[in-house]
């Protein structure tokens, strides 16, 4: 059942086009990314579709509302945490809490969503003493404190060391497993493939790509690249033996074959050893979601 649907969502500033004419929906219960460089409309697209700007066209609806005609009513089933957040100077983290409960007919408890999020300790802190990671922790309490059906996360592991990303990671996990639905934007490729059921690709506005990680990379028709070091020698033997639609280079001293055939691997074994080719340090590549972004638009992610 989808609990999301954008349907030709555009949104210009004048001549320029933040967001050019993108559709999608979302399942209930799932993890969806929208993934893009800096710049490409992924805060346009999330801003737009819980009201905090007016889309130039199109329709979005959220658990069947629609956004552009519910107005506040539409909070007290989402959260949200944006990429940039500012608060007051001086709160602390309990009155900043209390603050966001006062917004609600029925909220969570915030002290049982701190133990959870290990930032008890923190209650009575200055708000601008946390980390950084603390500081995105916070920032899903306060999304979680209406208790939403949607979550919306916006960059939330930008600037994040790996060790705290990782671990924002299983908290968004089991924000899922709870039954929530979990939008999020990224520009990491590893995030995206741990997290997301389903994925939109973003560049300049543009949707390029719409499917599971999968068939994204299936999408992008790319092929397996298998490396290994051998006499350069043999690379004519090599050439006459694999797949005419193969491609063999020698690079950095290693030779690779690049194919689109999964089982490239043990068949190149099988090659190496029949035609009595010496060779060591045998490796493969196989195509990942950055590979497949390069490929559908010319262009590598920029962190």
């Amino acid at each position: 059942m989808n609990i999301i649907d954008v349907k030709n969502l555009t949104k210009k500033y004048g001549k320029f086009t933040a967001v050019d004419d993108i559709s999608f929906s979302v399942e209930k219960g799932t993890i969806f990314g929208l993934l893009g460089p800096n710049g490409a409309g992924k805060t346009t697209t999330i801003e737009c579709m819980i009201g905090l700007k007016k889309p130039t066209e199109g329709q979005l609806q959220i658990l069947d509302m629609d956004v552009l005609k519910t107005g506040k009513k539409l909070y007290d089933f989402i959260g949200v945490q944006l990429q940039e957040t500012s608060y007051q100077d001086k709160i602390k983290v309990f009155e900043l809490c209390d603050l966001f409960v006062a917004m609600y007919d029925n909220p969570l408890s915030y002290m049982e969503l701190l133990e959870k999020f290990g930032l008890k300790e923190k209650t009575k802190s200055f708000v601008s003493s946390l980390s950084g990671g603390q500081r995105q922790k916070l920032a899903i309490i306060l999304a979680l404190i209406s208790n939403p059906e949607i979550i919306f996360l916006d960059e939330l592991t930008t600037g994040l060391d790996p060790k705290a990303r990782r671990e924002m990671w299983e908290h968004v996990k089991a924000l899922k497993a709870e039954g929530r639905t979990i939008f999020i934007t990224t520009h990491y490729m590893e995030e995206a493939t741990h997290l997301c059921d389903m994925i939109g690709i973003i560049d300049a506005g543009k949707l390029i790509a719409l499917d599971n990680v999968e068939g994204v990379i299936e999408s992008a028709n790319l092929k397996h690249e298998v490396s290994f070091i051998a006499d350069s020698n043999d690379i004519d033997t090599i050439k006459k033996y694999v797949n005419k639609d193969d491609e063999v280079i020698y690079e950095d001293g290693l030779i690779k074959v690049l194919s689109k055939n999964e089982d490239i691997i043990s068949d190149m074994i099988l090659l190496l050893k029949e035609h009595n080719v010496s060779y060591k340090q045998l490796d493969i590549k196989r195509p990942s979601l950055e590979d497949a972004y390069l490929k559908l638009t010319g262009k590598r992610w920029e962190a």
